[in-house]
């Protein structure tokens, strides 16, 4: 991170004499009028495709969820931001395709004369196309943007009402977006092992071995979290998360590539990465792969995260293509113990900040603050906590979701300058952030009441918060996946007829994505639940129009252990989060025994724990919120 004062620049420690820009900005970045033009551009060369319509997702050649600007190709022709989401643009039609975290966000930010809205859940684009297309339509698709399993159920999905799906040697947005944003040069820094916990030269000849299991001469790694964790680097190239972006082949032999811009590598960094692979400029990719491939190398992909491009140009080189899941998937999920220590310390500087922030909020005057000042106050109270803390606040870790009233509903709100409202009496106030630290990756969510809250609001955020304890109590045997346990969260809610519209938890990297995989706590989370993994536990509840309640803590899956009277071990949780929930939204009389006892427990540990790193007045506040109910 690089900090500006008032007479240098200079880079790592701060000093009480900085100023600095925030991390998140509160531009309109959405504009659903330019949807008309901009669809008919894109019409207006399918002739020259040879295609009746393309397909445009949001992923970039990497399949991340977050992609640098030049690659924000979706948001650009349709207006939508959100993480997840396809567009189908026909000369007859066009279909936008989200997920039910979306599903008000995308209303308000797509012109709905252009396009119709799909879910991508009950009715992805593969089963869409199979009704949707008519006989005869070519569908363009760029290969670079999709996997393979992508495509396969794709391909078959087009196929099946006679149409076909067409490759595309340019990306079709690409050749009408002028003003296209050239790829970041932003640069690439050391994870040191003191925070990375294993030497890069022991990952590295892991992960060699893994494929030479696989009866492979390489593999190539095309997540950047992946070369992120194997290299032990960090970059900056994608928003609130430390990624370079690039391609790694790694080598049965050893000898392995890595593709990046020397531009984004400092001269140590260099030294550094050319003791561990040759390295080549991305431009070279695609004929060093042929090139492989055209020896006879047998080269592994991953189906679920290699893009079509790679199996093709294996494929057609004369290579043989074989699967493996990204080998360091599964060694970068299970944290290691330096990690875990990192992430335990990283919590409570968090906490800290997070708890001086809603000790500031409780004190002011209802309908006085705004969500942006909200967001401002919490990453100053970031800012600060890490600074007397000696970690610096590196980053947020994702635009902090700060919705009010109505706002609250919106499941992955981002306010802005247009958006803007008042924290007003009556409503509540829904915070979900996170921070980069060197030493960890935290995401958190509170909702507050602003004024006195209405017996509907303490009913629906008790529910929820049943729902969050049931998982944080949970023992469970080996092999228990994120799908076995999901309902835990939701019987509450169920009860009455309620759900919400998102997986209960996502994985949570080391310094890296706080969208991590493959583990997941969902109806689709088919990971096993392994030590050392980190997971967020978020159930929520959200009425339209009126208010929103999620409640989340980070929890880290512990080494199996006996149980007294038990026949097999047990996995539990450790709760990492150390910040207290709004005594004024409990409905006591709805919590168990254990569930007092879990929630008493809880408090009293975050007292025990971080009172010592606040002020006076945050932590008189703490041993109010935190009083056994």
């Amino acid at each position: 991170m690089r900090l500006t004062t008032g007479k240098v620049t200079f880079a790592g420690t701060l000093t009480s004499h900085w100023f600095l820009h925030m991390f998140q900005s509160f531009d309109v970045i959405s504009d659903a009028s330019k949807g008309t033009s901009r669809v008919a551009a894109l019409r207006g060369i399918f002739t020259e495709l040879g295609v009746d319509g393309v397909i445009v997702p949001r992923s970039d050649e990497h399949q991340g969820e977050y992609v640098a600007k030049g690659s924000e190709r979706l948001a650009w022709l349709t207006g939508f931001t959100g993480s997840a989401g396809v567009a189908v643009v026909l000369n007859d039609g066009a279909f936008i395709f989200v997920d039910g975290r979306y599903t008000e966000q995308v209303a308000s930010q797509v012109d709905g004369t252009i396009f119709t809205v799909e879910s991508l859940i009950s009715n992805p684009p593969a089963k869409w196309a199979k009704e949707g297309l008519a006989e005869g339509t070519r569908l363009g698709f760029d290969p670079w943007l999709h996997t393979i399993t992508e495509i396969q159920a794709l391909r078959k999905a087009v196929e099946t009402p006679g149409g076909t799906l067409v490759a595309l040697e340019k990306n079709p947005v690409d050749l009408i977006w002028e003003d296209q944003p050239q790829p970041p040069l932003e640069s690439v820094d050391i994870h040191p092992v003191q925070w990375a916990g294993r030497e890069t030269k022991d990952k590295l000849a892991d992960l060699a071995t893994a494929v030479a299991d696989a009866s492979a001469d390489f593999t190539i790694l095309t997540d950047p979290a992946s070369i992120a964790w194997a290299f032990n680097i960090r970059g900056s190239d994608v928003p609130h998360t430390p990624l370079m972006l690039g391609f790694a082949v790694i080598a049965a032999s050893g000898a392995h590539l890595l593709f990046v811009d020397k531009r984004k590598l400092p001269m140590q960094t260099e030294a550094y990465l050319t003791q561990l692979a040759d390295l080549y400029p991305p431009s070279s990719l695609v004929d060093r792969l042929a090139g492989l491939a055209r020896d006879g190398g047998t080269i592994a992909l991953d189906p679920g995260l290699a893009a079509e491009k790679f199996r093709t140009l294996v494929e057609g080189s004369g290579g043989k293509y074989v699967t493996l899941a990204d080998p360091a998937r599964l060694p970068r999920s299970t944290k290691n113990i330096t990690e875990i220590e990192g992430t335990r310390a990283a919590h409570l500087r968090d906490a800290a900040a997070m708890i001086t922030f809603l000790a500031w909020l409780d004190a002011q005057q209802a309908g006085s603050v705004d969500e942006i000042t909200a967001v401002r106050k919490l990453e100053n109270c970031r800012r600060a906590t890490g600074e007397k803390m000696q970690m610096p606040l590196r980053d947020v870790s994702f635009e902090t979701i700060s919705g009010s009233g109505p706002n609250g509903a919106i499941i992955h709100y981002r306010v802005s300058t247009e958006s803007n409202r008042h924290l007003e009496p009556g409503e509540l106030y829904l915070v979900d952030s996170g921070a980069q630290y060197q030493d960890g990756t935290t995401d958190i969510t509170r909702t507050v009441p602003i004024g006195k809250p209405t017996e509907e609001m303490r009913d629906r955020y008790t529910r929820v918060l049943k729902g969050m304890i049931s998982i944080s109590m949970l023992r469970f045997p080996a092999g228990t996946r994120g799908m076995d346990i999901d309902a835990f969260a939701r019987r509450s809610l169920w009860q009455e007829g309620l759900d919400y519209a998102h997986g209960t938890g996502h994985g949570v990297g080391s310094y890296l994505s706080v969208h991590e995989g493959p583990q997941r706590i969902a109806r689709s989370g088919s990971q096993a639940l392994l030590t050392g993994m980190i997971l967020s536990n978020e159930p929520g509840y959200y009425k339209p129009g009126q208010f929103g309640i999620r409640l989340e803590n980070l929890i880290l899956v512990s080494e199996p252990s006996p149980v007294q009277g038990g026949d097999i071990d047990m996995h539990d949780f450790e709760t990492l989060t150390r910040v207290p929930f709004d005594r004024r939204l409990i409905c006591t009389e709805m919590l168990t025994t254990a569930e007092k006892d879990w929630l008493n427990s809880y408090h009293d540990k975050i007292v025990s724990d971080v009172a010592v790193f606040l002020d006076a007045e945050s932590s008189k506040w703490l041993e109010k919120a935190a009083a056994p109910l």
